[in-house]
């Protein structure tokens, strides 16, 4: 590459447009949001921060994610805002991982203990309640009307104060949740028993066991709620809790290591295992110190092996439960298991770049990202609350000033069914109380009620206990914990098996999958190249190849490959040209005489003289004058007995003597000094070959790659080209059909320098050995498969016919930009495409496809890209991260549904809509434990996802 100096006539000003700072990303552990119009609230108040793009907020995790325009925003003072709201707030901006998820894992285990705590409270006082009805008059206390009151005074004061204060804070800040429905139920009920009490004229029953059975319920339920939530996010937890607290930093390298045997004995006084060391903190090692790690410690960072032997358990980041032999210099990553041996290790990545660290960044994302079909959820929930207090107050005014006079039967209490009666047969069952009033006076009656209850109700009490049953029976905990505890639960078994799903929306699009689409190199092919055949050309080159060698002219027995011209001259014959290959005809003379032309390979005709043989399949003797060439084979699988001739490659084996081996090398010198540039699976080839070879690498600089075609350098001097046909071709490099056709079903690199083509290099890849098993699950699961490759047509063909893909299913010599555009045409036809990518070349199809898939041994810029990573080395996985987010995204669909449904349906009933047909009534308290198990439900749902992931 030549810099061409020019000169300026005149500098113009410009302006220069200064790119925009990525948005700042701030995190959050937010407390006190009890259900999805807390998390609303939290949302709102955070969006009317100034500096604030978005917000999203998990109530399943209790997180909030903020995203801001860079220092505009002090996570400090937000912080104090929502703690000033009523929602206690952390930044976790600064702090130690390890350290805050500990502080918060505690901070919930303290809030489960007060919940139980509570609980335990309210059974006791349910339990005295109960003991009143059943044994009656034989303990006169436990049926005292007052003795009820006393207990129903105690569960406000006592279980229920948090509920109560919570909800009336909500209620004042405008912010109403769960929480205000529940205190506005039970202080209603308790206000009206109350009014019953002190003004017994009125009629009206006492139903003081109503706030004791409705708080005791929502306690019970939210008990069980927030141990199931513990559960979904213990995966994430323990991932966590896989990272090393402390490691070893070794203040020297080790001399010597007994590594006779790969098991040391813990008391082994082998110099490894009593070396000279400090312990530190392992968030505090520097990358490049050398640690050592003892058989059954973890791995404190990530690092390369140095000194020793060992086995390594991988299985919290890939799920293989088989151990990993590790010795020099192999790489181990963080919070994996040493098992065997005793090694020394030095730290490549640390903190939060370590691999496990990344993992639990990915899965903290995924957790706080929620699906698109949740926003209906979403909207619902803001306005939830106010739209059940507003039902309530209608079903209270339609029944006590027209229900109760168009079905005045409802309050004669005749065919009425109280569900809060019934477990017992009692007149106080477990469901909710119910007793009649008339005769009773301030003494509850402790005659057992037989199904159905009939007594005489009045308007106004009959309307106060719907419009109570209404409050109490709306659950906006179901709506909120619908998605998130799907996908909490969803990325839990994802990390644990190596497959990282980064959100909700990716959940959503893996469901509307129709299309996956791979990579071939590195993807369904091991990307370990090998190196097949390497063809020298070297036509009129100025390059200096080798001092022996003239490029122009060569001596003493040269074989002919594709296309190849030059002078030969031999004891007694002169071979004036060598023109050679596909049906080339010429005559022949005897001995000591001028061989005009010699036609060589495929379909030779012509007249021969004396012995003369020629190639695939033709042999012949040969005589001449001071030398016998005895036979000369060449191409696809002929060996033989060769004398001062040269053989060639694909399958050719035979001795080789003097020029042609020399020049093959020199072929391959200069093509590993040009990809030593490149980090390809190609390069990696032909620099293993070159090393296997012993070949020193010629010096290069200029280092220059171009995408999807190849890479040139300086070498010795002068511009080399490594790359496609189609790159050639750009450079002005002519490449014979007869050349490209020698490497037919491979991947072939050109190598050439000024305009000369040098030669061509052919390698053969494997197919992964999941492959073909991925692609045939993945067809069966009704999707559609197909190959993206750069590589050339026929050697994307060979693949695709191992795999059983059709012509029309491969997409060959695409450019990386071109992917894009072939996933762009793919989406304009209506397809929902995934593409299964592991290098550079791969990352704009990733970008541009709905859902990205990277292999996580790939490079970071395909991981980074990816919405799916995975860990493991393994293309079934591909099949399993599908199966995973579609089963996941059927527990969302299924907890919106019952969400929706339970709502949808449970809302109606407490109004009293089955009450003038069946006699129907649903008591506060059964209203109450209705409203508790249906978010127990939902998170119940979400935990059954495992039974279908499990080991």
């Amino acid at each position: 590459m030549q810099f061409l100096p020019k000169t300026i006539a005149e500098i113009q000003p410009e302006i220069i447009p200064v790119k925009e700072s990525p948005p700042e990303l701030v995190t959050f552990d937010v407390g006190g949001m009890k259900c999805a119009g807390c998390a609303k609230a939290v949302e709102r108040q955070l969006m009317q921060y100034s500096g604030v793009i978005s917000a999203c907020v998990n109530l399943a995790v209790e997180v909030a994610t903020v995203e801001c325009q860079p220092g505009t925003v002090d996570a400090e003072a937000l912080a104090k805002k929502l703690t000033d709201n009523g929602f206690p707030t952390r930044s976790r901006l600064g702090e130690n991982q390890r350290e805050a998820e500990a502080a918060t894992i505690e901070r919930r285990r303290q809030e489960i203990r007060q919940q139980i705590n509570q609980l335990s409270i309210a059974l006791i006082l349910i339990i005295l309640s109960g003991l009143g009805h059943v044994l009656g008059t034989q303990a006169p206390i436990l049926s005292n009307i007052w003795f009820h009151w006393g207990l129903a005074t105690l569960a406000l004061l006592l279980p229920g104060r948090p509920i109560i204060v919570d909800g009336c804070r909500s209620l004042w800040r405008n912010a109403p949740n769960m929480n205000t429905l529940v205190a506005l139920g039970a202080v209603t009920a308790y206000t009206a028993s109350n009014a019953a009490l002190l003004f017994p004229r009125m009629g009206w029953e006492c139903f003081f066991d109503e706030p004791v059975m409705l708080l005791g319920f929502i306690l019970l339920g939210k008990t069980l709620e927030q141990q199931a939530r513990r559960r979904a996010a213990s995966a994430l937890q323990a991932l966590i809790a896989l990272q090393p607290a402390k490691a070893r930093l070794v203040d020297f390298k080790l001399s010597s290591l007994d590594l006779r045997s790969e098991e040391l004995p813990s008391n082994s006084t082998s110099e490894v295992y009593n070396p000279q060391y400090i312990e530190i903190p392992a968030d505090r090692v520097r990358v490049g110190e050398w640690l050592q790690v003892l058989p059954g410690e973890k791995i404190p960072v990530d690092g390369e092996i140095c000194e020793g032997k060992t086995t390594v358990d991988e299985s919290m980041l890939t799920g293989e439960s088989m151990p990993v032999l590790k010795q020099p210099p192999d790489a181990v990553a963080a919070g994996t298991i040493n098992k065997s041996g005793a090694v020394v290790m030095r730290a490549t990545r640390t903190g939060q770049e370590t691999t496990v660290a990344q993992m639990v960044a990915l899965v903290q994302a995924a957790q706080t990202r929620k699906a698109p079909i949740q926003n209906l959820a979403d909207t619902v929930a803001g306005y939830f609350v106010y739209g059940v207090m507003g039902i309530s107050v209608l079903t209270f005014l339609f029944w006590y000033f027209a229900g109760t006079h168009i079905w005045p039967s409802v309050l004669l209490g005749h065919g009425v069914m109280d569900m809060g009666h019934g477990a017992m047969n009692m007149g106080h069952g477990a469901l909710g109380m119910g007793h009649g009033a008339s005769g009773m006076g301030n003494q509850l009656s402790v005659t057992d009620y037989q199904l159905p209850i009939i007594h005489y109700q009045s308007p106004l009490l009959l309307s106060l206990k719907l419009a109570i049953a209404v409050l109490v029976i709306a659950c906006p905990c179901a709506l909120g914990l619908a998605t998130p505890t799907a996908i909490l639960v969803g990325s839990g078994i994802g990390a644990e098996r190596g497959l990282l799903i980064r959100g909700g929306d990716v959940l959503e699009r893996v469901h509307q999958l129709d299309t996956v689409v791979f990579d071939k190199t590195g993807t369904l092919t091991t990307g370990n190249l090998t190196l097949t055949d390497y063809l020298p050309v070297f036509q009129n080159s100025e390059l200096d190849l080798n001092s022996d060698i003239n490029v122009g002219n060569r001596q003493d027995a040269c074989s002919t490959i594709d296309g190849v011209s030059g002078n030969r001259q031999d004891a007694c014959s002169t071979i004036s040209t060598i023109s050679t290959i596909d049906n080339v005809s010429g005559n022949r003379q005897d001995v000591g005489s001028t061989i005009s032309t010699i036609s060589t390979i495929d379909g030779v005709s012509g007249n021969r003289q004396d012995a003369c043989s020629t190639i695939d399949d033709v042999s012949g003797n040969r005589q001449d004058a001071c030398s016998t060439i005895s036979t000369i084979s060449t191409i696809d699988g002929v060996s033989e007995g060769k004398q001062d001739v040269c053989s060639t490659i694909d399958g050719v084996s035979g001795n080789r003597q003097d020029a042609c081996s020399t020049i093959d090398s020199k072929l391959l010198q200069i093509a590993a000094a040009v990809e030593r540039g490149a980090c390809h699976p190609i390069a990696a080839a032909i620099l293993l070959e070159a090393q296997h070879q012993g070949l020193p690498l010629l010096a290069a600089e200029d280092f220059c790659t171009e995408p999807g075609f190849g890479v040139s350098a300086l070498v010795e001097g002068r511009r080399v080209f490594a790359g496609n046909a189609e790159w050639m071709k750009e450079q002005g490099v002519a490449v014979a059909t007869e050349l490209s056709g020698s490497c037919k079903g491979k991947t072939a690199v050109y190598v050439a320098s000024g305009g000369v083509l040098l030669g061509v290099i052919g390698l053969k890849d494997t197919l992964r050995p999941d492959a073909k098993a991925a692609v045939e699950r993945l067809r069966g699961m009704g999707l559609r498969v197909m190959m993206l490759t750069g590589d050339t047509a026929s050697a994307a063909a060979v693949t695709a016919q191992q795999l059983g893909l059709a012509a029309a299913d491969v997409l060959a010599e695409v450019r990386p930009e071109g992917k894009a555009r072939a996933i762009a045409t793919l989406q304009a036809q209506g397809c929902k495409v995934a593409v299964v990518g592991d290098g550079i070349n791969d990352a704009p199809a990733l970008a541009q496809a709905d859902v990205g898939i990277g292999l996580h041994c790939g490079t970071d810029v395909a991981v980074e890209t990816a919405q799916i990573v995975l860990m493991r080395n393994a293309l079934m996985d591909v099949v399993e991260s599908i199966e995973l987010g579609r089963a996941t995204f059927n527990k969302i669909r299924q907890n919106l549904f019952w969400a929706f449904g339970y709502n949808t349906l449970g809302i109606p009933i407490a109004a009293g809509i089955l009450l003038p047909a069946t006699g129907i009534l649903l008591s506060p308290a059964a209203a109450g434990a209705f409203m508790a198990f249906s978010s127990v439900s939902v998170v119940t749902n979400s935990l059954l996802l495992r039974r279908g992931f499990r080991a």
